[in-house]
């Protein structure tokens, strides 16, 4: 199947690189300009920035109430961008369909980012927020059913590193994870899978890209042989949470997706793996509004509510 022809016309407007450095505050900037006013934004019951105050320190969140009951079941979602742009605004849009379509409480966190924040800082952040959430179940409405997580692209690496180290602590209260096309292994081995040769040039995020846009990260003491770096590289993926993985055809990170799908189905470990055909890498994020992709969202919940946990 060819890309999708509402995505050919967006890539057709795309300057290719021009191989200037990249500029992190630069392309914050213009990530933000083209973030929608709130009055033009999906409504919901209630939308509600905070600030948590975890084991990581204060972390931001946003939280999205669907519906006006007293308890909901809890989504934490991590946003994209290759570990060093993306915010709780550029992932608005994801946050609100996330939680209108699964009827999910999501609580979208705004850890901290590459180059200013070293590693861990970001991942400890998501992992913090998570715990925050059981801990608290009356402050943030969880009904101790389910909690699950979310993320897309690098916002995929923390919720798979984030599922291992649950499992690793006896953290017995994640019941799914979701990875939206995410990156797992960031040695960026060209040769290592064939969708990033199939999809090098042409389909928004490059193959000769990689390295440069998560070199932020890399830079701040992210070793792409730690499997909470690359988390395709933990050996041992039996006992980790359910999951749900999404992958675009048309992406250079696809294989790796659906290789730790497999992996982790080998492990025991229940496993919804689903290729969106015609998409490309972050298409949840930037075509969501084409109905074919926007079924995404719909996917996610039938997911999450058809295996629902009991109360704790």
């Amino acid at each position: 199947m060819a890309i999708h022809p509402e995505i050919a016309k967006i890539l057709a407007t795309i300057p290719e690189p021009d191989g200037s450095p990249l500029d992190p505050a630069a392309m914050r900037a213009g990530e933000s300009a083209h973030v929608a006013p709130v009055e033009a934004r999906l409504p919901l019951h209630l939308v509600e920035d905070l600030a948590l105050a975890t084991a990581s320190g204060e972390v931001p969140v946003r939280v999205y109430t669907p519906t006006e009951v007293e308890t909901h079941d809890v989504l934490v979602y991590f946003h994209g961008g290759a570990f060093f742009l993306g915010s709780l605004e550029t992932h608005d849009h994801v946050a609100r369909n996330l939680a209108k379509e699964t009827g999910h409480k999501v609580i979208s966190v705004g850890y901290r980012l590459a180059p200013e924040a070293v590693f861990p800082a970001g991942l400890d952040d998501c992992y913090a927020v998570l715990r925050w959430v059981a801990e608290n179940p009356a402050a943030t409405g969880w009904n101790g059913k389910n909690l699950a997580i979310a993320g897309d692209s690098s916002g995929g690496t923390f919720v798979a590193a984030v599922a291992a180290r649950a499992h690793d602590d006896g953290f017995d209260a994640l019941t799914h994870q979701i990875l939206f096309y995410p990156s797992l292994d960031l040695d960026f081995e060209v040769e290592r899978y064939a969708s990033m040769t199939e999809n090098a040039t042409g389909y928004g995020l490059e193959t000769a890209g990689l390295l440069p846009f998560n070199s932020f990260y890399l830079d701040s003491g992210a070793d792409p042989a730690d499997p909470r770096v690359s988390p395709i590289k933990r050996e041992d993926l039996a006992g980790l949470a359910p999951a749900l993985v999404i992958t675009a055809e048309f992406d250079p990170l696809r294989d790796e997706g659906e290789l730790y799908a497999r992996r982790l189905e080998e492990a025991g470990v229940p496993v919804a793996l689903s290729r969106y055909a015609g998409a490309n890498h972050g298409f949840v994020q930037n075509f969501s509004w084409i109905p074919e992709f926007h079924r995404v969202f719909q996917e996610t919940g039938a997911f999450l509510n058809r295996s629902r946990r009991s109360a704790r």
